[in-house]
């Protein structure tokens, strides 16, 4: 499951520079996650380091994009091969 940045977003610019997946773009207004590269850390971290360090609490599941934890490795190895 990809995740995604709700309206709530202050742009602090907090998550995108914990992302292992460089993920996480500035967007306008609102910063934005490639759901073909969020792997959820998965591969890299315990859990979404965003979610962690996101202090107005807007990074949530993306409805569209549920992936098996499975799914969610193969795509973190892809990305480094």
């Amino acid at each position: 499951m990809a995740l995604i940045i709700t309206e709530d977003c202050t742009a602090c610019d907090a998550c995108r520079p914990v992302c292992p997946n460089e993920a996480i773009a500035t967007g306008d207004p609102l910063y934005v996650i490639d759901p073909l590269r969020c792997t959820e850390c998965v591969g890299a971290e315990d859990e979404p380091q965003c979610k962690l360090v996101c202090p107005a609490d807007c990074i949530i599941q993306h409805p569209d994009f549920v992936e098996s934890p499975d799914e969610l490795q193969a795509k973190y190895e892809a990305l480094r091969a």
